[in-house]
């Protein structure tokens, strides 16, 4: 399937109504009714507690039951029936400045609007978070098609305020906020650091997806002349020679070796890595990736 094709000719993205066509097609083709089994280790509530027998698992015993009524005692549990998905979209100016349709918004715009409509479509709930070197702003997770609309409405028309990235922040402040287990889907390019021990204790309660935002230009310097470049949140400026094979050979390794880490750092802390490139199609890396967790 070709993203393009539901393109808007006067728009940065496609119509929501397009939007809402292709996720549907994305529910039907990959969840296919077993929307759950994609995601590993959902969480579990009490349910009630009951006489225990031979076949239970001792460890389940309520031992303060037990004492009080003389007898042994087993709590039991059942799988949370509604998942909550939340969302925490970076938008930093190195994934927000980009307007065009190549650029790193776009994509994250397009997998938000994805992600969204998938689970309204399955009577879940969706909320997000959206951050920079601060949180901008935060939408509680809720169920309904016209909250569906309202967080992508929101995530288009969304003007940033701050200038850095901060996204042990904002990983830090959704651990507090999502007290029961859900999925998160982390959307950001990355280009950031000092958020590990965050990602790893929101992995440890949560199905964790980090999903690397990049255009191909982030990973290999172009071979030009003289060129002065700004970061865009620090607005530092840095001269480059494109033309020098050695600048090229640095910067192509520094990227590589960033990406390597960040690959070692999600296996080491849980979390499943996905890169979607400003060239692909969102919607294909989707399917790819659910029918990669179902497969397992």
């Amino acid at each position: 399937m070709n993203a393009n094709a539901g393109k808007s000719r006067a728009g940065m993205y496609p119509p929501p109504a397009r939007l809402q066509i292709v996720s549907t097609k994305l529910v039907e083709g990959i969840f296919a009714g077993n929307y759950r089994s994609v995601f590993r280790g959902q969480g579990i509530e009490f349910d009630e507690v009951r006489e225990y027998v031979e076949t239970d698992d001792a460890r389940l015993i309520d031992w303060n039951v037990s004492s009080r009524f003389g007898g042994a005692f087993t709590k039991t549990f059942r799988e949370e029936r509604e998942i909550t998905l939340f969302l925490v979209m970076d938008v930093s100016p190195s994934v927000f400045m980009d307007q065009s349709k190549a650029g790193r918004r776009h994509t994250a715009a397009v997998l938000l609007s994805l992600l969204s409509f998938a689970v309204i479509q399955n009577s879940d709930r969706v909320g997000a978070a959206f951050f920079s070197d601060k949180i901008e702003k935060w939408i509680p997770p809720r169920k309904g098609n016209r909250h569906a609309m309202r967080l992508i409405g929101d995530m288009l028309r969304f003007k940033p305020e701050g200038r850095g990235s901060d996204l042990a922040l904002a990983l830090r402040a959704s651990g507090e906020a999502l007290k029961r287990r859900g999925i998160v889907f982390i959307l950001s390019d990355f280009k950031t650091g000092g958020y590990q021990r965050e990602l790893l204790i929101l992995a440890r309660r949560h199905d964790v997806i980090a999903v690397r935002i990049f255009s191909p230009a982030d990973d290999e310097f172009p071979e030009t002349g003289l060129a002065y470049l700004q970061d865009p949140e620090t607005r530092e400026v840095l001269v480059s020679a494109g033309l020098s094979g050695k600048f090229r050979e640095a910067y192509n390794d520094y990227r590589q070796t960033h990406r390597r880490q960040w690959l070692r750092d999600c296996g080491r802390l849980g979390v499943s890595a996905v890169e979607i490139s400003t060239e692909d199609d969102p919607c294909e890396k989707l399917i790819q990736f659910f029918k990669h967790r179902r497969g397992k």
